[in-house]
């Protein structure tokens, strides 16, 4: 009871913090200080949310698909590439400067190339999360790699053990909370990567209406889409951090 207790009191000062966002803004809006084809106040917002909801969801679908694939090719991609970057060091040698380079290029510098090479379909938004998704994961799952004591490995092949019962026992246990922190910062990444892809072709998807709502001047249907891609993100978020907890039963019994 005392651990709820504390776990309301610690979320309430972000909750306060939101709800006095949003109170400033619909003050800003009623009281004119900023046009309303400029800035729609909150109502305004949720009106254009509720009204439009079923076409809202129905290009919603779109980026939830674009970024669940990417993520997940993202994912497995990361998982091999760190791998074999732990197991063999001509490789880490070879690819982490690559690696690095690549978080370099603006992102909406490489989605027309992958539009134009690709077509407006899917293909060219699922390539482009993978390549925003992949860094910080691959990163995250090597530094946790590299984190294991060697004192651990040691010892486990003074035991007998070989490298693929080191790895399962030690290396991957000890990379998972790693893991799980990059793809904390890959899945919300992976929605803007959607999107920013869709802004610049394609058919359907959240950049997509927002593109046609401000050709539109109907800026309270984009701040309603840009609330659903936070929400989005957040959903992510949290899936995640349930994830992580199935995952990792033995951070809990650490923490309590």
């Amino acid at each position: 009871m005392k651990r709820k207790f504390q776990s309301i009191t610690n979320k309430l000062p972000a909750a306060i913090a939101l709800i006095g966002i949003i109170l400033i803004w619909q003050i800003v809006c009623m009281t004119g200080l900023v046009p309303s084809y400029m800035l729609p106040s909150p109502l305004q917002v949720m009106g254009a949310l509720i009204s439009d909801i079923e076409n809202i969801m129905f290009h919603a679908s779109f980026t939830l698909q674009e970024t669940i694939y990417g993520l997940l090719i993202g994912i497995i991609l990361s998982f091999v590439g760190a791998t074999l970057m732990d197991r063999f060091a001509v490789i880490d040698k070879a690819f982490y400067p690559l690696m690095i380079i690549t978080q370099t290029i603006p992102t909406i510098a490489i989605a027309p190339i992958l539009v134009l090479w690709f077509g407006f379909d899917m293909a060219p938004k699922i390539i482009l999360v993978v390549i925003t998704t992949y860094f910080p994961i691959a990163i995250g799952l090597l530094d946790g790699y590299k984190s294991v004591d060697k004192d651990e490995i040691d010892l486990m092949r003074s035991m007998g053990a070989g490298r693929v019962a080191i790895f399962r026992h030690v290396k991957f246990p000890a990379a998972l909370p790693h893991f799980f922190s990059g793809l904390k910062i890959a899945s919300s990444y992976a929605v803007v990567g959607a999107v920013v892809s869709e802004w610049l072709g394609g058919f359907n998807g959240l950049g997509v209406y927002m593109t046609r709502m401000r050709k539109a001047y109907a800026f309270d249907n984009m701040f309603a889409v840009i609330i659903l891609i936070i929400a989005i993100s957040l959903l992510l978020l949290l899936l995640v951090h349930v994830i992580s907890k199935a995952v990792m039963p033995w951070k809990k019994a650490e923490r309590e």
